[in-house]
């Protein structure tokens, strides 16, 4: 769902058991109910968002358990999100089980869909190597050491192969550092550089995402 100024939008992941049920117009209905809803009430939580009222009366919550007793089959509203630009925000959804939210600010609004259609394609964790936290760099530099280490290199090479390898791998991880999904040959920062534009922030759901299944078959949310 977007804003009429297109400058504000809202992603939502709905779960349910069966690609039959994630096809039905009742089901896509109650999606795009909750993602308007998140639009324009803002909750500051999933629980808030369950509260939310409907132009009908009936809230989220009352409207998926009406559904849930229709359908014969388990719905749940898993996440939402609401992303603000300011200036130009790209959206874009793959089928049905990704979407992403590019919010940017320069540049032209065919470059924020553009890299929107990047972040869902390539999954970027973090927007530039200044937000990778220092666990995560400090677990990355450790592997990499152990892994050079095992070469049989000198201590000063090691180093080096470390540090370039470091590179390497914060790159896949963050936006900036990512090939452009459209030409490899050009990363994202020197995309936006050439284009006068700056990425705000981003977001990126994928369905299922986080969710393992338990050996009875029900699903378990894995907290990261």
């Amino acid at each position: 769902a977007r804003s009429a100024d297109e400058r504000t939008a809202a992603m939502v992941e709905i779960n349910c058991e069966t690609d039959f049920v994630a096809r039905e117009q009742g089901f896509r209905a109650f999606a795009q109910a909750v993602a308007d809803c998140a639009l324009r009430a803002q909750p500051a939580s999933l629980a808030a968002l369950g509260e939310t009222r409907l132009p009908a009366g009936e809230s989220i919550e009352e409207r998926r358990r009406a559904l849930v007793a229709k359908i014969g089959e388990n719905i749940s509203v898993r996440r939402f999100t609401v992303l603000a630009s300011p200036e130009h925000l790209g959206a874009y959804v793959h089928g049905t089980r990704i979407g992403a939210l590019v919010a940017m600010r320069g540049g032209a609004a065919s470059l924020a869909y553009d890299l929107a259609m990047h972040v869902a394609a390539s999954n970027p964790r973090y927007l530039t190597q200044a937000q990778v936290p220092a666990d995560v760099m400090a677990k990355e530099r450790e592997i990499l050491t152990q892994q050079a280490q095992g070469e049989g290199k000198p201590p000063e090479i090691v180093a080096r192969m470390v540090e370039g390898r470091l590179r390497k791998a914060l790159g896949e991880i963050t936006l900036a550092g990512q090939p452009f999904v459209k030409d490899l040959d050009v990363t994202i920062e020197k995309l936006l550089k050439g284009a006068k534009a700056e990425v705000v922030a981003f977001e990126r759901f994928e369905v299922g995402a986080g969710i393992e299944k338990r050996q009875d078959g029900t699903d378990a949310t894995v907290r990261h």
